[in-house]
């Protein structure tokens, strides 16, 4: 069986950038950006006011002193009249600077009586003025790729960049399989549960920038089971939920085997999560996720969230992992790493894991309560309270 290690490599060599497309800044959240962008101009444009007050020559601006208001010039304007000695023009914040004035005395700072203006604290040169181009200059760069956040989206907005150049969402298919699933909202028969992880993995998959599609449930037979992987296809990864096991109804492995499944490897040393496969299936990369609703989430995690990031061309590094220290003891290991569910505490002695004590992979509860997991190395010993152990947050 592969490590967690091998299984996440193998799961992203099976997988590739996919297709580039340009996307108004309105739709860019979340998206990876394909290629730079650059700035159109600099930002800001001009030497503008940075605060509410009077626009004046340092050198005139000295305690005591009296100017007279000549204009103003609001956000938006300018003032571009002369600028004779001992003025004072009335600015707003985002103003040009009048082309003579070297500080802006902030409305506080002066007394005003008509047009005349009393100085009450002393001005300096560059006082309240941000410089053109104190942001960026025309030409600066903003790099790709990288998965945009809405402060870059309001950067490439000040860039006068209307357009970003990103890669396509990959459309994954999620194909529950199982006689027993019910989609919410049914009608469950006496021996019949709802299903839960399809619905789960849909929601990661959004956010780590996909376009789910949740398939109809498919029944424990080859011909459902068929169907279901036709109409897959044209999908950019195929994920089916359940039937990867060797139960008599667990037919996922031969029906997508008669279906063109080259297959990379199956069965995995990792608890939850040992029945889990992946290949290609006519070109289109699948992976066969146990049924269990919390193994599937966690390898989704684990998984899922790399492999989102390999298909819109950033970099399929594992979540990353901090060493904490165990809140609560554990019990020794099995030949399989745990990836024990646990509520993860920031304090000021460090990172603290407490492990939920009912590691069941059916316990949907327990996986919500969680915020990231532990990783209890395979045939590792009992841990107590105050060891060290690794940590994810999810």
């Amino acid at each position: 069986m592969l490590s967690a290690k091998e299984t996440l490599e193998k799961t992203l060599a099976l997988l590739s950038p996919l297709g580039i497309e340009s996307v108004p800044l309105d739709q860019a959240a979340g998206r990876v950006l394909a290629a730079p962008i650059s700035a159109q101009r600099n930002q800001p444009p001009f030497d503008a006011s940075a605060m509410d007050g009077y626009a004046v020559r340092a050198g005139e601006a000295t305690l005591g002193a009296t100017l007279n208001v000549i204009g103003e010039a609001p956000a938006g304007g300018a003032y571009e009249g002369e600028f004779p000695p001992n003025s004072a023009v009335r600015i707003f914040t985002g103003a040009p600077m009048p082309a003579e004035a070297d500080a802006v005395l902030i409305q506080e700072d002066a007394t005003r009586d008509g047009d005349a203006l009393t100085v009450n604290e002393v001005s300096t040169a560059g006082d309240n003025i941000r410089p053109g181009g104190l942001d960026f200059l025309a030409g600066s760069r903003l790099t790709a790729p990288r998965r945009l956040t809405s402060a870059e989206i309001a950067l490439a907005a000040s860039m006068n960049v209307p357009f970003l150049e990103v890669y396509r969402r990959p459309v994954i298919s999620l194909i529950a399989t199982g006689d027993e699933l019910v989609s919410p909202g049914g009608a469950p028969g006496p021996n019949q549960i709802i299903s839960s992880n399809n619905y789960g993995l849909a929601a990661m998959l959004a956010a780590s920038g996909a376009a789910p599609i949740i398939q109809p449930i498919a029944a424990d037979n080859r011909e459902a089971l068929t169907e279901a992987l036709e109409n897959s296809l044209s999908s950019d990864l195929i994920i089916t939920l359940g039937g990867a096991s060797v139960g008599d109804y667990d037919l996922v492995r031969d029906v997508f085997g008669d279906g063109g499944l080259d297959l990379s490897f199956y069965k995995v040393a990792m608890r939850p999560g040992k029945p889990l496969m992946a290949g290609t299936v006519r070109g289109v990369p699948m992976i066969g996720l146990p049924g269990n609703p919390v193994s599937s989430m966690v390898l989704g995690h684990l998984l899922l969230r790399p492999a989102m990031d390999v298909m819109q061309g950033l970099p399929g590094a594992p979540l990353p992992r901090r060493k904490a220290r165990l809140g609560d003891a554990i019990p020794k290991n099995g030949p399989r790493e745990h990836c024990m569910r646990a509520r993860l505490e920031e304090t000021d002695d460090g990172l603290i894991a407490f492990p939920f004590p009912n590691q069941d992979s059916s316990l949907l509860s327990v996986l919500a309560a969680a915020n990231g997991l532990v990783i209890h190395p395979a045939g590792a010993g009992a841990m107590a309270a105050g060891e060290d152990i690794q940590a994810i947050f999810f």
